[in-house]
């Protein structure tokens, strides 16, 4: 993995306003990202993390600051960014076929008819659906349908990868399977991944960071180092010392974040850096 920003977001400030009054959804909010960086973000209900994902996808306009992807601040959808959303049946067209739903972006960007088929093959090859390319997604269990949308922002060749909590409405066992395709993808694509999720657990397991927001106004509250090893399976991986000790650390943030704490009352400025203790042997 290289050390080089891909993503940057800068003292990012986000006012929704009102006939009546104004409401801060962020406030100071900046962080960056390495290339081929997989980093998780958790925080309280209501703590502005769909809000930050839309101005990262150019989706909503930032009050101040600003949001830069590799070297241009996005003011609208940047080319090289793809999103994973929760909702998958809805990002899902129900009159097209699999291989249809994948294809779509591409013809969008007016690649070459050979070209998008390639591209098309691999991405559902590698989701595991490349026997159900001529089905419709309502055929399909929430699992499934959900693999298609991972494997359409696959096909696109993005540089980022920006998934909100894309496996809350799945269960348990589709989940974990999910976040190792997800692992597994990010390992051989190169891809840098921003991972939006409630779930600690999850955020430890998948992530080399975990960004912890603090309540609205929302800022960064602590940038904590998972210092797991680089290969991870959900029975090993979730077993060792060190995951529960990570997973009761980001607890801990968040349940301070849930009772209003700031980064300045952590004695550290702006934002709370966490670092790794002692790695598991």
């Amino acid at each position: 993995m290289t050390t080089d920003p891909i993503l940057d977001v800068r003292g990012v400030r986000k006012i929704y306003e009102g006939q009546k009054r104004n409401v801060e959804a962020i406030r100071d909010l900046t962080f960056s990202l390495g290339s081929n960086e997989l980093a998780c973000i958790v925080g309280p209900s209501g703590a502005g993390k769909t809000t930050l994902l839309k101005c990262i996808a150019g989706l909503l306009a930032v009050t101040e600051g600003e949001i830069v992807l590799e070297g241009q601040q996005i003011t609208e959808p940047p080319r090289g960014m793809a999103v994973v959303f929760q909702e998958y049946g809805r990002s899902l067209f129900p009159w097209m076929t699999v291989r249809q739903n994948v294809e779509l972006p591409l013809k969008e960007k007016k690649l070459p008819k050979a070209e998008r088929k390639r591209l098309v093959d691999e991405a559902l090859s590698a989701v595991g659906l490349a026997d159900v390319t001529g089905a419709h997604p309502w055929q399909l269990s929430g699992g499934m349908q959900q693999r298609v949308a991972i494997a359409r922002a696959v096909a696109y060749q993005p540089h980022m990868l920006l998934m909100d909590e894309p496996f809350a409405a799945v269960d348990a066992q589709t989940r974990a399977e999910l976040e190792d395709l997800v692992r597994n993808l990010w390992e051989r694509l190169g891809v840098t991944v921003l991972f939006v999720t409630h779930d600690i657990d999850e955020a430890v397991y998948l992530g080399q960071r975990v960004i912890v927001l603090s309540m609205a106004p929302t800022v960064v509250l602590a940038d904590v180092a998972v210092d797991l090893p680089a290969e991870r399976d959900q029975l090993h991986t979730r077993s060792l010392p060190r995951f529960a000790e990570l997973r009761a650390q980001v607890y801990e943030l968040v349940q301070r974040a849930k009772h209003g704490q700031r980064p300045e009352q952590e004695g550290a400025g702006r934002t709370a850096s966490v670092a790794p203790s002692a790695p598991e042997v």
